[in-house]
């Protein structure tokens, strides 16, 4: 039997995909424009990719690109890093945006953990927008200065947003359960003119003022030189700063008109930051007409985002994803915010806010998914979502069970696209295809224009087989540059070392003999046994199908002599605890469902599992904690959700030998 026919099919386009979604229509353009059949969405790709200026040029015509001047050329030069794409040519992402407007429907959507929900209408975001370019434009700043904020995710955000878009102004943020030393080290490398903050925001139930930590990031930059205060929660400033407050700079320039600078297209549109888990975080410069490229094309094509739908994606102003969400609003959307913890007062509150809502979209991360999954959460029985045409899940690898989960116990007809991308390129690689089925477990395909392959240690082709996951041609929406990056040396590094002139990921991944894509983790992370690396993915999606823990994590330690240790790190429901029998089952399990490669040599109970802010395992920090790397440069603290539960495995290093 095939690996085809023994992995289950959970999903199948339906009429209206396969005739009226975005991509389906493209594809028939395409055919009319060249002459030619493409007999199924592999021939499609192959054609984005092996004539990738002509395909990033139809996309410029299929979406009718604004520009006040004609490009020279598609691309210059097919090298890495180093090409440079439709020079001459000058846009601005934001008036897409508007020319997308749809007076009849809320532009925003926006709600938090207490309930309600409120409306900003495209009119109103459209006049909110241009007082606040109007003001900006008052202070003196000007096209290439920096604006960052610190807020949480509420309409004032994007409203900041496209305001210093839409005149070139650098934008960067952080959300605000980053601590003092976290946005500074982010910040303080761009060196604003402004800063942008709430006075405070609400998580799990709880009130958190940050006017505090504002003055000390303030104190730390010396170039900030305006603060911005929205009054998030009810509460007054009572510091020391001068300030000028968003109500009022929205009451007072009231009636402007928003204007468009039109931009190089490299012009830098927002700064992204790498996590900082081991050093410095990396200023990631994203150009305006890259991202209107790729957005519209990831938006429209492999999200299928469709006029009048409601988007959400639950995120935070620190994550891509906030950018990412933000540009649904190319496709004529509405883009649905939640401010607060998924969780408060309990998983179903996002469950709650898609039937109110109506949501069409709805994003998150595998965690939550998993996390419903093991409550045994039944959200198609207890919400009405009827209107949900897609899940889409992000973060890390989405296991075959969850999977599952979602057509057993969420929706049994939804399009479920698991997607896997980066701050890198704020967008997916990999991820939905309306045109195909949706396999148990399988990413559907790689993304159009993306030349994606997976390559073993000596560069050559793999299919079938696990390897590294490489990208062998430019894209627009690859960064312009990291800050501060002279002669592009952290950017070479960061990905071009491995393969020279192919960008590595730093993803382990399989395609599959359909097309399809399976990711094991990070490369960095997996799990070298007897010679055979496995990825972390598969250990964990077995170990949620145990309900006595509720997290874990794995590492393989290469200690000397040649010799390999490899711990498995739980942490039990709070009922549990550790024995010696539970150590043999969950060994058991493994040997049963995945291989005799996959048993640890040890189970040890750990309180917590580390977690970087954006929420992601931290298992190569763990793994240099535990080889008694500099701890210094193993972590930093700052970048972490819970910096706390490192000390255990600080101290379990010492028992290493």
């Amino acid at each position: 039997m095939t690996e085809a026919n023994k992995t289950k099919i959970l999903w199948q386009p339906d009429q209206d995909c396969l005739e009226n979604s975005h991509l389906a229509k493209y594809k028939a353009t395409l055919e009319e424009q060249l002459g030619r059949v493409f007999e199924d969405y592999d021939a499609l790709w192959q054609w984005s990719v092996d004539n990738h200026e002509d395909f990033w040029k139809s996309i410029w015509d299929y979406f009718e690109v604004i520009s006040s001047e004609p490009y020279v050329q598609v691309v210059d030069g097919v090298h890495m890093p180093g090409a440079k794409w439709f020079e001459g040519s000058r846009l601005n992402y934001v008036e897409h945006i508007f020319r997308a407007a749809n007076d009849e429907q809320p532009a925003i959507y926006h709600s938090h953990e207490l309930g309600g929900l409120d409306t900003m209408s495209w009119k109103e975001l459209r006049e909110s927008t241009a007082a606040f370019a109007a003001y900006l434009t008052d202070l003196g700043l000007k096209a290439g200065d920096r604006l960052v904020a610190y807020m949480p995710n509420i309409p004032q955000a994007t409203v900041a947003f496209l305001a210093c878009a839409a005149k070139g102004i650098i934008w960067s943020s952080c959300s605000q359960d980053f601590g003092i030393k976290s946005v500074v080290s982010r910040f303080k490398q761009i060196q604003p003119k402004v800063i942008l903050s709430a006075n405070g925001y609400t998580y799990g139930g709880k009130p958190y003022m940050r006017v505090e930590e504002v003055e000390s990031i303030c104190s730390e930059i010396s170039s900030i030189e305006h603060l911005i205060l929205v009054e998030h929660i009810q509460e007054k400033y009572e510091g020391h700063l001068s300030f000028r407050s968003w109500q009022d700079i929205i009451g007072t320039y009231k009636g402007a008109s928003l204007t468009f600078e039109h931009l190089p297209f490299d012009h830098p549109i927002f700064i992204l930051f790498s996590s900082g888990t081991t050093g410095v975080p990396k200023a990631i410069t994203h150009g305006h007409g890259g991202m209107l490229l790729e957005h519209l094309k990831y938006i429209h094509f492999h999200n299928d985002v469709r006029p009048g739908e409601k988007f959400f994606w639950y995120s935070t102003t620190g994550w891509m994803m906030w950018n990412y969400t933000n540009a649904a609003l190319l496709a004529g959307a509405s883009i649905v915010l939640y401010d607060g913890s998924p969780a408060y007062p309990n998983l179903n509150r996002l469950w709650e806010l898609s039937e109110n809502c109506g949501i069409h979209h709805f994003g998150t991360s595998a965690p939550f998914i998993v996390a419903c999954m093991k409550t045994k959460k039944k959200p198609g029985e207890e919400f009405d979502l009827s209107a949900l045409r897609s899940i889409g899940s992000t973060g890390s690898p989405l296991p075959p069970e969850a999977f599952d989960y979602v057509y057993d116990a969420i929706k049994s007809d939804v399009w479920l696209t698991s997607m896997s991308g980066g701050t890198d390129v704020c967008t997916a690689f990999v991820g939905g295809n309306p045109l195909l089925p949706v396999y148990e477990g399988e990413i559907q395909s790689r993304a159009l224009g993306c030349a994606l392959y997976c390559l073993d240690e000596e560069g050559r082709n793999l299919e079938n087989e696990e390897g590294e996951m490489v990208i062998t041609k430019p894209m627009p929406c690859m960064p312009v540059y990291f800050w501060n990056d002279e002669g592009m040396e952290k950017y070479r590094s960061s990905y071009f070392e491995d393969y020279p002139g192919l960008w590595r990921h730093g993803d382990w991944i399989k395609i599959t003999d359909r097309k399809t894509l399976i990711i094991y983790g990070r490369s960095d992370a997996t799990l070298n046994r007897q010679g055979v690396r496995i990825g972390t993915a598969e250990i964990y999606s077995a170990l949620n199908q145990m309900e006595i823990l509720e997290d874990s994590l794995i590492v393989n330690l290469e200690l000397s002599g040649g010799r390999h240790f490899m711990p498995l790190f739980v942490k039990m429901k709070s009922d549990r605890e550790l024995t010696e029998e539970l150590a043999k089952s969950i060994k058991k399990h493994l040997r049963v469902n995945c291989s005799p490669r996959h048993v640890p040599d040890q189970i040890v109970q750990t309180p917590d599992i580390p977690y970087t802010i954006s929420g992601k395992k931290m298992e190569a920090p763990v793994k240099k904690i535990l080889l008694k790397k500099d701890n210094n440069k193993a972590f930093n603290k700052d970048s972490m959700r819970n910096p706390e539960s490192i000390a255990f495995f600080r101290s379990y290093a010492d028992q290493i030998e």
